[in-house]
């Protein structure tokens, strides 16, 4: 079950200045979720919900308000922080795959791995590998594989660093829906071992793998 707050957002705007004028992608948004929770935000395209996901990761900073994850102020974090925060407590997921055609896919999940864990990487990669139903497959490359099999891989990868926290920007958009939810499987199983799921999607059947759904429009919570 969740436990404590493990995400905070206080009041978030997040302003892009452009040629055209100002455009508020987040407009004084305040959000709690729970650890041990699994979240989805839906909205509209331009709704925010991408800005908010990259603000909880620590790829950008609020134009006002506050993020806090874990306890710890991610928006006024340094950068040397926020490297740290990235490699620790955090493991990205995205629509687009993001991996490296020329390495293996044991080497894709290895790549996330610190030199300093050299000695135990290979065996939690195949291991985690064998979770995601590729045990087969490590010596393949990912232009071998299916693209679910690829997100499998790239969820695999997230999870290498034993995170806190997966942040999952559109996983199943470029899937079946068959492929899909045994991508939403994974990061189910991840959260009831106890990580926290913050996820953005478009497909409702993507969202009923979640414990709450919370809706962003015009940059504004709607419904939490």
């Amino acid at each position: 079950m969740p436990s404590a707050a493990f995400i905070e957002l206080e009041r978030v705007s997040k302003i892009y200045h452009r040629a055209d004028g100002p455009v508020r992608a987040l407009d004084d948004v305040s959000l709690k979720i729970a650890q041990g929770e699994f979240v989805v935000v839906r909205g509209p395209s331009g709704s925010g919900k991408s800005t908010l996901l990259m603000l909880v990761g620590g790829l950008g900073r609020p134009t006002h308000g506050r993020v806090i994850v874990g306890g710890k102020e991610v928006s006024s974090a340094t950068a040397a922080e926020l490297a740290e925060y990235r490699a620790t407590t955090i493991g990205f997921v995205f629509q687009m795959f993001h991996l490296m055609p020329y390495l293996t896919v044991l080497e894709n999940v290895l790549a996330a791995m610190p030199c300093s864990q050299a000695a135990t990487a290979r065996q939690r990669a195949a291991h985690l590998l064998e979770q995601c139903g590729l045990a087969e497959r490590l010596k393949h490359y990912p232009a071998e594989l299916s693209a679910g099999e690829r997100q499998r891989v790239a969820i695999a990868r997230a999870m290498i660093n034993n995170p806190q926290l997966i942040l999952a920007d559109e996983p199943t958009g470029n899937l079946d829906q068959p492929s899909g939810e045994e991508v939403l499987k994974l990061l189910a199983e991840f959260n009831r071992a106890g990580g926290t799921v913050l996820l953005v999607t478009h497909q409702q059947w993507a969202a009923d793998f979640a414990d709450r759904t919370v809706r962003l429009e015009a940059g504004r919570i709607v419904d939490a």
